[in-house]
């Protein structure tokens, strides 16, 4: 049941990603994807989708410098997960540290410790 509850809260952030882009509202679109990229760290594949999802992002906002960040993301995601070396709580864009952990958001801590239930 605990990787469920994460899914469809990765499923979640998704979706309001793709209103928050539909209303035009390009902060919380980011903003749903660096949600998305807490909630997939954990899980090598859904790390990976998450940072394919902001390099397209960031290449539909002609955003280069994010763009060539996430590209390097999607060159050391795999190696975190597979040493298990991860920053948890880390947004994932390219305006933070890609080594620094961050603050979890609360709500979405309470998710990730239901997840490990």
């Amino acid at each position: 049941m605990g990787r469920e509850i994460i899914s469809a809260a990765l499923a979640q952030e998704y979706r309001l990603h793709a209103e928050a882009l539909q209303a035009g509202d390009i902060p919380s679109a980011w903003n749903h994807l660096e949600r998305a990229h807490i909630l997939a760290q954990a899980w090598l594949v859904p790390h990976i989708v998450s940072h394919g999802k902001m390099l397209a992002f960031a290449v539909a906002q002609r955003d280069w410098r994010e763009a060539a960040g996430q590209i390097l993301r999607l060159v050391l995601a795999p190696l975190g997960n597979l040493t298990g070396r991860l920053p948890f709580g880390n947004t994932g864009r390219s305006i933070v540290n890609a080594f620094a952990p961050m603050d979890i958001p609360p709500d979405l801590a309470v998710i990730l410790t239901r997840g490990d239930e």
